[in-house]
């Protein structure tokens, strides 16, 4: 079993470019990922423990768990801790190859009866097959929005009775005011947390043409098209979101 190596600290964007390259989830991030999210994304570590309490009131017996977008497994594990009840396996899929090589170490360092398996591959083109919970967490935004409805459709058909998907997300808001506030309350939380203002705008630039991010009103019209009758929005801080949506026995 290869040792886990310490997330080093992200200095990505420490430094002035001359040309900010679209946002990559490549080696460099790869090294620096936990430490990234975690003074990145405010309440990112609440939204991976919750994941795996819902793990244990929604999956079931004898069915898979879907994490889509899994970058380097926080929530797959989070389910392995948590979920106790037998024949499940747990499906991480993610279209970085250096994100799945460190992911794969990752899961295969943690004791546990319930297999993870990790795949490299592009989640709007798999085949997706019957389940009992499923995770986008913080995934959808980087899908063609053309792709994003057809994606949750395809989730929803796949979900098992009392099924659960997991959606958590950046969100926009149609008030420009109130969308300024909370993008600068957002930038407050990443100096606070160690960013110069160098990085704060760099890492802007640098995500502005690959992560493309609905408003709350567009997220939930989205889970209830593809029949999802039970969506209940469970976080939120500044512009981070997240919502649990159930697939009850009148869904179907």
């Amino acid at each position: 079993m290869k040792p886990i190596q310490p997330s080093q600290r992200d200095a990505v964007y420490s430094q002035p470019l001359d040309k900010v390259s679209d946002f990559a989830f490549d080696a460099n991030v790869v090294n620096v990922f936990p430490d990234m999210i975690n003074r990145s994304v405010p309440g990112y570590a609440n939204i991976i423990h919750t994941i795996g309490r819902l793990a244990e009131r929604y999956v079931q017996a004898h069915t898979k768990v879907y994490d889509l977008g899994c970058s380097l497994g926080a929530a797959s594990l989070a389910v392995k801790q948590h979920c106790h009840q037998p024949g499940v396996e747990i499906i991480g899929i993610d279209n970085s190859s250096a994100m799945v090589e460190r992911c794969q170490t990752y899961v295969n360092a943690y004791r546990g009866d319930t297999p993870v398996q990790i795949q490299c591959a592009d989640i709007t083109e798999i085949e997706l097959e019957p389940c009992s919970m499923v995770i986008l967490n913080f995934t959808l935004q980087f899908v063609e929005p053309k792709l994003r409805q057809q994606l949750i459709s395809r989730i929803f058909a796949q979900l098992s009775p009392n099924g659960l998907l997991v959606l958590s997300e950046k969100i926009r808001h149609d008030d420009p005011l109130a969308d300024e506030l909370l993008i600068d309350l957002h930038h407050q939380f990443k100096r606070d947390n160690g960013y110069s203002e160098l990085e704060v705008s760099q890492k802007r630039a640098a995500l502005e043409n690959v992560m493309r991010i609905d408003t709350q009103a567009i997220q939930e019209q989205r889970l209830r098209d593809a029949g999802f009758s039970t969506v209940q929005n469970w976080f939120r801080c500044f512009n981070f979101a997240s919502w649990v949506a159930i697939k009850g026995q009148a869904d179907e």
